[in-house]
Parts: structure tokens; sequence; C-alpha cells
């Protein structure tokens, strides 16, 4: 692939999802470009630097992972200790990193939330705490980073952000951002604005505030630049010189969902101790994806080839965007290991929803419900008001279209029973949401 076009390619994927700033960094062993599109907010004229930084989202899960492996390899902590926190049996370090400890997907935020991740758990939350038996599943947690957090905090002594900066990030020479926290962790580098486009047209709504509470910074408070990814997955590749070490970096790649009946549908191939892995043309890649308010983050790594690719959005389009930014990738000949969140592989002609699928489906507070709206289609419904139009093809997959938001299209499967007769959950970006009725 000639690397020299991709300021033509972003600028052209930029304008036709709508999304105003981009960046767009490029590894392949020693060669690295790099290329900056567009203003960080609508409207002004501050142009997106190579040092803007992007609010990450769920892209910081692998960074508090690299964290909490850098104790387990110095002795601090074990992997199949139970967690403290939530003393739940089988919920262990391992299992909360590959988002097969059980727990429910959200952070149930109420008047004891005060930041501290010590006050916040001092509540008993064990009642509503599991969604699955440990182990048993794959189902995306962010309660699961905030207890990870907990436990970083218990270990180093200090507040998770100023450890993630002076134990991890300051030794590769990366200075990073964050969207909440106290003031004694802010810099001159601020995070940039996110940006809503509407599928109805009108010029993208710059969105202020990142919507995380402060408990859960250790799962998406960072806010980096395209160049900061690489720089970090470049610490994670063979022949790096950095605290991380090459041991430690090997263990966290280790697949941990392999064997599970129900794995990382529709997001990955497998998961490891913070990575998500891609299988692509008998080649495995690692990485990890992110979405904030009006932004979209993603960073994948091939470490047989130091191959490294950063990218940063600040539109919710901008998913859309890396979605036909890897296939042109693909296209040119740099086969980037990647699923897509909107599209199915080969999934052939619609067909009518099975019955067996209407119903309640529970993941902690989060209720779903499955109807059929007033013209026949499926409907699911997210706390009571109508999310999405679902439409069904063999195998008991299905992809939902947003009602509002964009009209964002997004992946998901019912799951079976052992019996194969019964659907017995449902599974939408990872998490596993059980039948109640």
């Amino acid at each position: 692939m000639d690397l020299t076009q991709l300021p033509a390619l972003v600028a052209y994927l930029a304008e036709r999802h709508r999304v105003p700033g981009a960046q767009l960094v490029v590894r392949r062993g020693e060669e690295l470009r790099t290329t900056e599109f567009g203003v960080e907010t609508v409207g002004s004229r501050r142009a997106v630097v190579a040092d803007s930084a992007f609010p990450l989202g769920s892209l910081t899960k692998p960074f508090t992972a690299t964290l909490a492996m850098l104790l387990v390899a110095d002795g601090d902590i074990d992997l199949d200790d139970t967690l403290p926190g939530l003393t739940l049996p089988g919920v262990t370090l391992r299992r909360v990193l590959a988002h097969t400890g059980g727990l429910v997907s959200s952070v149930t935020v109420d008047n004891v939330e005060s930041g501290s991740r010590t006050r916040w758990l001092a509540v008993d939350r064990t009642a509503n705490a599991l969604a699955n038996p440990p182990g048993t599943a794959f189902s995306y947690s962010n309660l699961g980073y905030l207890l990870i957090g907990h436990l970083i905090e218990e270990h180093t002594g200090m507040p998770w952000w100023e450890a993630v900066t002076d134990i991890l990030l300051r030794p590769d020479g990366i200075r990073p951002a964050f969207v909440v926290g106290p003031a004694d962790q802010r810099t001159d580098r601020n995070p940039i604005t996110g940006h809503a486009v509407r599928a109805s047209g009108g010029s993208p709504l710059p969105i202020a505030d990142q919507p995380l509470p402060l408990v859960e910074e250790p799962a998406g408070a960072l806010a980096l630049s395209a160049a900061d990814l690489v720089a970090f997955a470049s610490a994670h590749l063979p022949g790096a010189h950095s605290p991380i070490g090459e041991r430690t970096a090997r263990w966290m790649r280790e697949d941990q969902t392999e064997g599970l009946r129900v794995g990382p549908f529709g997001m990955a191939d497998g998961w490891s101790l913070g990575w998500s892995i891609y299988s692509r043309g008998g080649h495995t890649w690692y990485g990890h994806d992110g979405t904030g308010g009006g932004t979209s983050c993603h960073l994948r790594f091939h470490p047989d080839s130091a191959t490294a690719i950063g990218f940063t959005a600040n539109a919710n389009t901008g998913l859309a965007m890396w979605e036909e930014l890897v296939e042109e990738l693909r296209k040119a000949g740099l086969d980037v290991g990647s699923h897509s969140y909107s599209t199915l592989p080969d999934p052939g002609a619609p067909v009518p929803a099975p019955p067996e699928c209407l119903g309640r489906y529970v993941n902690g507070d989060t209720e779903f419900v499955l109807d059929t709206a007033a013209d026949g289609e499926l409907r699911l419904c997210v706390g009571g008001a109508p999310y999405a139009r679902l439409t069904c093809y063999d195998g008991l997959l299905f992809t939902m279209r947003e009602i509002d938001g964009g009209g964002m299209v997004h992946t998901g499967r019912f799951v079976p029973g052992e019996d194969s007769e019964t659907v017995v959950a449902l599974q939408i970006s990872g998490r596993l949401a059980r039948r109640h009725g």
C-alpha cells in the first residue's frame, strides 16, 4: 500500500460521513505515516493537529488492563484471586479483564457516587451485579473495569488517573488528557469536542461534555491522539523498549474466550486480557474500539509485522467512517483485522422473526423488550422506550436500525438454549441479556 495516499483518503471519507475532524496514524515496521483532517469543533478555526486529544471512550480499557497486568507481573496481584469490592465467587481479575466475569454491563450511579470508587463500593451491590454465572459466557462489562480501577488504587496507593499517568503512560512519552476528574490531574492538553451528526442533515452539533460518571474513569476517561494510540500499541510489540515488557505483552494477548459457548459476537473473534482479537487471512490482529459522546476511536496492531493503526474521529458517524476506512485499507493491501458493528458477513435474505424471540430480556438495570410494532416489524424497546427496528436472518441473527440517533445500524443475535429449541438470551454489542419472560 502507498501510504502517501492516506491524507486524500481520510479527507474523502470524513467529508462523506460528515466528520468535522479526524486523525489516522499507520505504522508498518519503521515506516510511520500521520494524517490530520478538519477542525476540533464545528464553527471554530482550531484545526485538528497531531497532538489533538480525542475522548477515547472504552478504548481507555486496554490502558487500565495493561496497568493491572504490570501489577500482576510484579507479583502484587494474582490473576485468579477474587476481586475486592464485590466479593463474588469466581469474579476474578482474569475473567473481568476478558469480560467473562459474568458482571452486568452498566454501572448504577446513585447519590452515593462521588468519584470515589471505594465509597461507591461501600454500598453492598452484590445483589444485582451478576448477569451470568462467572466464566460461562462473554458479556461486555463497564462495571468490571470500575472494579479493576479500584484494585489498582488499592495496590498503588494512587488514584487511577495518577497511576495510569505515572506508571504506564509517562514512561512511554505519552501525556494524557482526561474527560472527567479532579482539577489536579488537568494539564494544558484538553479533550476536543465530540459532535452529533443527524441523519436529517444540518451541521454537526457539538457535544460540550462527555457523558461519563466520575466513578467510571477506568472504563472511559482517557483522551489521546491517534499518535498516542500507536505509541501505546508499539509498546506491546516484540522488541519494544517499554515498561510493559515482552512477557507481559505476550501474556495479555492470550485468548480467554476459547471454548465458551457464547463469545464476543459482533465485536471480535476472541478476547484476551484486555484486547479484542481478530482473525484475518490466517493472521491475528489485536485492538479495541471506543465511542464517547460524539467521538469514535479505534486501535489495531499486528505483532508479527510490527504494524499498528490508530484512528480518531470527533463525530458519532466516526464508526461508519472507520469501517469504510478498514475496507479501503484492505483493498490497498493492508489486510486489517476488524469486525463490522453494522453488517453481518453473508447473511443471506431476511427471514420472518422467530416467534420464540419475543419477550423481555435483562442485563442488570437495563431491560430490553422485543415486540411487534403496529406495522408488523420487530421492535426493540430499551427502558420502556422504542429504540430500534430489527431485520432477522437465518441462524437467529439480526441487524437493528436505531429509530433516533442518526439511524445507526448494529448487529446482534438471539442465543438458543442447549436444546436449540428455545431462545434464552439476546446479545447486542457484546452485552448478553438473559430472558425473563
